[in-house]
Formats: structure tokens, sequence, C-alpha cells
């Protein structure tokens, strides 16, 4: 019950983050390095910019772009795991094959041949999450499709003449979503940290756009000056992300009963 209204009080908030209006990009080179008060509470950065201001609207690309990319690999790896966990054989054995190379890559070498072929920006980051990101959640749908294709309620939807999708879609799907939805969560601080990382490097969202891994990078040059430009967006990449980790070991440890 705790979690719940903890989860619910985190995504209003994030939810009002979305949608309020404020500007986190004008200078005001006057308040430069200000300490924290009644009209800035966590200071001002090296151009005079709220800090505050800053996370909480950089809370639209960190945490919301997270979870479109999440979303985005959970559909892609979920479709490939259902359907060559059905088929089987070349079809199953082409994407373990597949898998065990993409995994052998790590996120950042992916962002640096995309950012070496496209601009860096918030596509590359997309782009270099979604090529490694889908593996594990296709390798977790693949074996809950090798597990549930032999039971009962699939040997009947054949035997009434149902094809391939219509039985991984509409049987095998429902049945599986549960545990697909408490990986998905724990898998939503690992692409959150690449992320950051990636932004960190200068990879992702260039400046000023305020996103929590271009405030790191920013923010390290001033570390001995000010070092709440570090801490600030490094308390909240971590914050999130072992939210969302309890969250999703909570409803793992719920559906797995």
């Amino acid at each position: 019950m705790k979690l719940r209204v903890v989860a619910g009080v985190v995504i209003g908030l994030l939810l009002v983050a979305a949608v309020l209006p404020v500007d986190a990009v004008t200078t005001h080179l006057g308040d430069r390095f200000a300490g924290p008060s009644p009209a800035h509470w966590l200071g001002t950065d090296h151009l005079g910019r709220d800090v505050l201001v800053r996370l909480v609207t950089g809370t639209r690309l960190s945490v919301w772009f997270t979870a479109v990319a999440v979303l985005a690999c959970a559909v892609v790896g979920t479709l490939a795991g259902l359907f060559a966990g059905y088929l089987g054989g070349a079809a199953g054995q082409a994407l373990q094959r597949i898998l065990d190379l993409l995994v052998a890559i790590p996120t950042v070498i992916i962002g640096l041949i995309v950012a070496a072929v496209r601009q860096p920006g918030l596509d590359t980051l997309l782009i270099a999450v979604l090529v490694t990101g889908w593996t594990p959640l296709a390798r977790l749908a693949y074996q809950l499709t090798v597990r549930e294709r032999g039971r009962e309620y699939v040997e009947g939807a054949l035997a009434l003449g149902a094809g391939a999708s219509r039985i991984t879609m509409r049987h095998i799907l429902p049945n599986a979503i549960r545990p697909l939805t408490a990986h998905a969560c724990l898998r939503f601080a690992n692409v959150l940290l690449s992320l950051a990382g990636l932004s960190f490097l200068g990879l992702g969202a260039q400046p000023p756009t305020p996103e929590w891994g271009a405030m790191l990078a920013e923010g390290r040059q001033f570390v001995f000056v000010a070092p709440r430009l570090v801490i600030v967006p490094a308390v909240a990449v971590v914050a999130v992300s072992l939210f969302v980790t309890l969250l999703g070991r909570h409803l793992d440890r719920r559906w797995s009963r």
C-alpha cells in the first residue's frame, strides 16, 4: 500500500514536471553561482540559471524520454521473442545468435558509431538504446513463449484453426505480459543510466537543453566551486533509478506468486 502511495506521488510529480511552463534556458549572469535561497531553492549555475528549474525541466527528457525508449524496446523485444519462440527451429536459433552478438556490444560503442554517422542529439540516443536495449526483453519473451507453447490452451487454439499471429498475440502474450512488464521496470534504470552517460559524453541533448546527463557534464567543470551542480542531477538519476527498480522488483514478487 505504501509503495502505491509513493508511486502515485512520484508519477504525479513527473506529470507536473512534464507540463510545467518554466524557463530553464535564459541566463542571468548577475546571479552566477548564487547559493540556495527562497528565490532559488537549489541555487543557480555558472550562467545564473535556476538549478531546480533546470532539474524539473530536465525530467521531461531524462525520465519521459527513458520511458519512451523502454516502451519501444519492450515492443520490439516482445514481438521478436514471441514469434521466434513460437516458431522455434531456425527462427529461434537465429534470434539467439543475434541476441548473443548484440549483448556483447556496449551501448556507448553503439552511441559513438551512430554519432559518427549522424549529429549528436536525442535521435542518436534513441537509436543507440534501441539497438541493444530490446535484447533482454526479447530473451525473456522467447523463454516464456517456449514454456507456454506446449500448454493445453495453445493446443486447443491450434485445434480450432488459429494461426501463429492469433495464438501469440491473443493467447500467449496475455500470460506473459506481467513478467515482461516487471522486467521492463527493472530495465528502466539501465536505460536511464545509459542515456545519462551518453549525454554526459556529449552524444545526447546539447546545451543549453536541460537534461540530467548534460547537466552533469556542465557541472563537472565547477565541482569545486559549486558541487551542487553535480550532486543534484546525480541524486536525481540515482533516486529515479532506485524507485523504478524497487517498483519492478515488487511487481515481480507479487506476480510470481
